[in-house]
């Protein structure tokens, strides 16, 4: 298997490590120098227009998690990430935000160079399509700087929100091996990761450094038992009526013993946590000088990961188990083959492999160049068991393979820069360049039972019965064969429609297969210098062209003055787009979700298809936006502060309308015209489908914050001092427009107040002797959630962090730790809008899996 010899591969490197001779440690130097956010020559970090933070090995090391989205999430607070167990590839590659904008809106940097999408597009909200940061293990890191300011017209596409540029090692010897082990206090997601570097050198005048990881964790369940007025496994629960239909399953105690084999996790029939997860992963960064100013560089990564997590539960009755007249006349039902009903099991298998390489020097004339090009592609293989598909009746196997997606890119790129002596104060340094980029998205169909339309997808698929209410002769044979058909009976199972394909997640079928590609062109240029000894001023242009929308043109203005040695003051403005990606315009899928609190049946259509296009869907245009940023820096003696106010506009924001109703029941209204428009578009299986959405440009939107970092060294005497730092943010957005016609109301309520407006978090890192001491409090703001008029305030939250570190030689400590050491949780949902099993919001930015203790093994050389 790939996987094995992968797994194999990392285990090598750092294998590799743990044999090289152990060398004396060097003290680091860190400078916060950072080359994102001004074009041509690095600036630092107190002297860049735009709030950039810079985060070295030290800083990185410092975090507990070795997920680099969770190692962003503790460091920066306007960074979120939220754990999603229950929303199809969402359960694999989380969605991030940065300042209240989805990870599509944040371009992320390897090496200073585009990275790629993953192939999973978010179901809902804004679709988001953005890199998956999980596929680059913090082992591989020398730093990462994060540029919290719109930045298109520097970097291009998606840029609106800010950038994070991960600068990969590039140490030719020594490197580094940790194994790290952690279980949850619930007893559950054990977890152990083991990541190793090693440097060597490449001849006399080059380097290669390889990083490796390979990671494992088990499932965890926050979930109590399955309960909703539908359908009630708990007695103990005021919801639970004996009284109820479902009190005939329920009561009978075969019944539930079988609900305790429905899902193939868990003591519940629907857990409701992290999933199954294990992955290998390997990255490279190599370089050589060739003399006379030239180097030439390549750097990249092979990635597999795997993961599994529930489905909805599937009850009796709830239109997928239900009684089906068979070819013979007698009933069948699904219970044959889940006695207890069942939960499906979602299984992504993700492949991530990029390359890139380039040459960049100086000329005579001082003109530097940088030419390069890169490749990338992202894959997802699902997969799913423990479901039927139920038009398939008794033939239908119980588990599927719905189909693969990927996203691939090739970008070919030359930046140039110049110092350019204008009799100005300073050079002016002179930036431009030009790419040209090629990406393509690309569903591939299933295997034909996950999308086949099987007899029981319509009504009396064997003819059995007559318009009339009579039986036909097909009919009266089976009746004479011992058959309890009735015609006459519009309840007789011989009327029943269930859904077509896999149950949970339905396979990509040939008319919803296919590949959606585009390139684009760009040219930028940007112009930056002192003006004085106190000024600096920026600005930058660019133009980019895309085969599938219109061209673009924005721009961007920054400058910085120090108004003092110790205090200095910044401001930018720009403009900025994001074109929709070939997956946001071509995604399709079906799923479970809970539209008015109730699972059904939902179906995502591309906007351009026939099916959108017959609800009312126009094709997707680009997002442009406005940034503004004002600040300033501090250096008060030993206290160093940044403040930065942010406003960020988005026109033709791209979301997911409010799903819309779908019944085959003609006197139902809208909903009935929402089917016949399926029926109209030749949507197999209409009738199983209870609601559908698509993407759109639905509205404007003004994001409103602050971002403030403190650091301080608090000194207890000469040899004693404790470092602290301190960041906040504070991010609100509101609609610009009105978002009714795409939007039901709580949706739109949701939207502008269901996560924390107010974020932060301080840290302490002390030393005595061989020993580290690092404490964290993570704080999380009030937020609101709405559900049918009412509305549920939540408390702020603060989560602390513990960790002790102990040096056994100069090279070698051992750590000892614990996140969320106090176990606490958000509150439990008090208006019964989470449904099955769910007890807390489980697409909150606020953590709910409670403590989790761990302890590692580290080792430089």
């Amino acid at each position: 298997m790939k996987r094995k010899a992968l797994s194999c591969a990392v285990m090598a490197v750092i294998a590799g490590t743990m044999v090289a001779p152990v060398l004396p440690a060097v003290a680091e130097e860190i400078e916060e120098v950072a080359v994102t956010g001004v074009r041509g020559k690095p600036r630092s970090v107190s002297d860049s227009p735009v709030p950039v933070d810079v985060f070295g090995s030290e800083a990185l090391e410092s975090v507990s998690y070795t997920d680099t989205n969770d190692v962003l999430k503790t460091l920066v607070p306007s960074y979120n990430v939220t754990r999603q167990p229950i929303s199809d590839g969402g359960t694999f590659i989380r969605p991030a935000q940065l300042r209240g904008m989805p990870t599509d809106k944040t371009l992320v940097l390897v090496n200073s160079k585009r990275r790629h999408r993953a192939a999973l597009v978010q179901i809902g909200g804004s679709g988001t399509q953005g890199p998956d940061i999980a596929t680059i293990p913090s082992s591989a890191l020398k730093s990462v700087e994060v540029l919290r300011d719109g930045a298109a017209a520097q970097y291009g596409s998606d840029a609106i929100a800010g950038v994070i540029n991960f600068i990969l090692k590039d140490n030719a010897e020594g490197g580094s091996f940790s194994v790290r082990t952690g279980e949850y206090s619930e007893g559950d997601g054990f977890q152990t990761t083991a990541t190793g570097n090693v440097g060597m050198p490449l001849g006399s005048d080059g380097f290669l450094s390889i990083s490796g990881e390979v990671s494992q964790a088990d499932f965890t369940s926050r979930a109590e038992q399955y309960c909703g007025s539908w359908f009630c496994l708990d007695k103990d629960n005021p919801i639970y009526d004996s009284e109820a239909w479902y009190a005939a399953y329920t009561e009978d105690p075969d019944f539930m013993a079988a609900t305790q084999n429905a899902s193939l996790e868990g003591d519940v029939v629907q857990p409701w946590g992290q999933p199954n997860s294990e992955a290998a992963r390997i990255f490279f960064n190599a370089g050589y000088d060739l003399g006379d100013g030239m180097e030439l560089y390549a750097f990249g990564n092979y990635s597999e990961s795997e993961a599994d997590g529930g489905f909805y539960y599937r009850y009796p009755n709830n239109g997928t188990i239900e009684d089906l007249r068979t070819e013979d006349g007698s009933i069948y039902n699904p219970l044959e083959k889940f006695p207890g009903g069942f939960t499906p099991r979602f299984s992504g298998e993700v492949t991530d492999t990029s390359f890139a390489t380039g040459l960049k020097g100086e000329m005579t004339s001082g003109l530097t160049y940088d030419l390069s090009a890169r490749y990338g592609l992202s894959e997802i293989a699902y997969s799913l068991a423990n479901t039927v598909n139920p038009s398939m009746g008794p033939d239908s196997p119980t588990s599927f393979k719905p189909g693969t997606l990927a996203n691939e890119e090739m970008q070919l790129q030359a930046d140039f820069s110049k110092e350019l002596q204008m009799g100005l104060n300073s050079p002016v340094i002179a930036a431009f360049g030009l790419s040209y980029m090629d990406e393509s998205y690309e569903l591939t169909g299933g295997d034909p039972a996950s999308f086949e339309a099987g007899p029981y997808a319509t009504q009396d698929p064997w003819g059995f019965c007559n318009a009339d209410g009579t039986a036909t002769s097909a009919g009266m044979a089976a009746i004479a064969g011992g058959s309890s058909l009735d015609c006459a009976n519009a309840d007789d199972p011989v009327y029943t429609v269930v859904g077509v394909g896999s149950n949970g997640f339905p396979g990509y079928s040939p008319e919803y297969s296919g590949n959606y590609s585009r390139d684009s062109y760009a040219v930028y240029g940007d112009l930056s210098t002192d003006l004085t000894d106190q000024l600096f001023v920026q600005g930058a242009v660019r133009y980019e062209d895309y085969s599938d929308f219109d061209s673009e043109l924005v721009g961007k203005l920054a400058m910085q003055y120090d108004i003092t040695d110790a205090i200095g003051m910044r401001a930018s403005v720009g403009t900025g787009f994001r074109a929709p990606t070939p997956g946001q315009q071509g995604t399709t899928n079906v799923s479970t979700r809970l539209p008015n609190g109730f699972p059904v049946a939902t179906g995502l259509f591309p906007a351009s298809s026939d099916v959108a296009q017959a609800l009312g869907a126009e094709a997707l245009k680009p997002e442009t936006s406005t940034n503004f940023t004002f600040g300033f820096t501090a250096d008060f003696d030993k206290l160093s502060m940044t403040v930065d106010f942010y406003r960020i506009d988005v026109d033709d924001r791209t979301y997911a309308i409010s799903t819309l109703d779908v019944s085959a029941d003609s006197g139902s209204g809208a909903a009935y015209d929402n089917y016949l428009a399926l029926v109209g578009a030749g949507v197999v299986g209409a009738e199983s489908i209870g609601g559908v959405f698509y993407f759109t440009n639905a509205f404007d939107t003004t994001t409103e914050g602050v971002d403030v970092v403190a650091t301080y060294p608090l000194a207890w005497s000469d040899t004693q001092v404790t470092n602290i730092t301190a960041s906040l943010n504070y991010n609100k957005s509101e609609f610009a427009s009105d978002p009714s016609e795409y939007l039901n109301e709580e949706d739109q309520y949701d939207f502008e107040n269901f996560q924390p407006k107010l974020r932060g978090a301080v840290t302490a890192m002390h030393e005595i002797g061989p020993v580290a001491l690092m404490a964290r409090a993570n704080w999380y703001g009030s937020y609101e959630n709405f559900d049918a008029g009412n509305v549920q305030e939540f408390d702020p939250v603060v989560q602390v962090d513990l960790e002790g570190k102990y040096h056994i030689t100069e090279s070698t400590n051992v750590s000892l730790g614990g996140r969320n050491i106090f176990d606490e949780y958000p509150e439990l949902d008090q208006l019964g809008d989470y449904c099955c099993g769910a007890r807390y919001p489980s697409d909150t930015v606020v953590d709910w899996q409670g403590s989790f203790y761990y302890m590692s093994l580290n080792h430089n050389f």
